[in-house]
């Protein structure tokens, strides 16, 4: 088991691109080679050992066996865990923006909150989220016409708007409350709210929502189906949205 250990040598004002920062990347290598790789501060190319003080104990051979901890805020860090396929990423703080793009496996816990894509076009692993989430979660960039695919994003605080955007895949459970339209353009997966949201599922073709607080603004393209219980609980079924054909399932206590 290899342990990396970073703490950040001050609030960055500009943000840095971590990509770098994951199992992949760190796997089998000393804190000196860890800190040779580059980062990009705004345009400015900086090896990780001027952002970070850096500590490694123990080895491994592969991302599975590794695991990172980031001590302290690092709300201008975007990209951290992006496209990692093994190991575990502790935060300790918050995050900046699309923490686990494209991830394929390991599992990401953000003591803090994160900012908006977080899980972006993600195909396997999980995240945690123990505060809250921006905008976007598990959603698709800018054109990607397929968000969130596979794995498992769980926000315990609140989520901001647009949650699970062109979702196709993959589960989404946010604990507390959900901005606007989520599951908007869902093609597949399930979104889980405990808490209150308003206008659910539009555009949605195939998928699942679950909204178990209260429904604020329903759109009005959704068909009653009735009366269906989910895990032991009754909740009133709808199918939509009607309008672009949709078969997706909106469930509402």
């Amino acid at each position: 088991m290899q342990t990396v250990t970073l703490v950040p040598k001050e609030q960055f004002k500009i943000s840095v691109e971590g990509e770098k920062i994951s199992p992949d990347n760190f796997a089998g290598k000393s804190a000196d080679e860890i800190g040779a790789l580059v980062a990009y501060e705004g345009n400015t190319p900086r090896p990780l050992s001027e952002l970070f003080d850096i500590k490694v104990d123990g080895s491994a051979e592969t991302a599975d066996d590794v695991k990172i901890e980031i001590n302290g805020n690092v709300p201008r860090v975007k990209r951290i865990g992006e496209s990692m396929t093994g190991g575990r990423i502790l935060i300790t703080g918050d995050v900046d923006m699309r923490c686990g793009a494209k991830m394929r496996g390991g599992i990401i816990t953000i003591k803090g909150n994160a900012d908006s894509w977080v899980g972006q076009e993600m195909t396997g692993g999980e995240i945690n989220v123990q505060g809250n989430a921006a905008f976007y979660v598990g959603a698709g960039y800018r054109g990607e016409p397929c968000g969130m695919r596979g794995g498992k994003i769980t926000v315990f605080g609140n989520a901001n708007d647009f949650v699970g955007e062109h979702m196709c895949g993959g589960e989404i459970v946010i604990k507390g409350n959900a901005g606007i339209m989520p599951g908007l353009s869902n093609k597949g997966g399930k979104i889980v709210i405990e808490g209150n949201t308003t206008m659910p599922g539009s555009e949605m073709i195939k998928g699942t929502i679950i909204v178990k607080g209260t429904v604020e603004n329903m759109m009005p393209v959704y068909q009653r189906e009735g009366i269906e219980a989910v895990d032991g609980v009754e909740f009133t079924k709808y199918v939509g949205d009607v309008v672009v054909g949709g078969k997706g399932e909106l469930f509402v206590k």
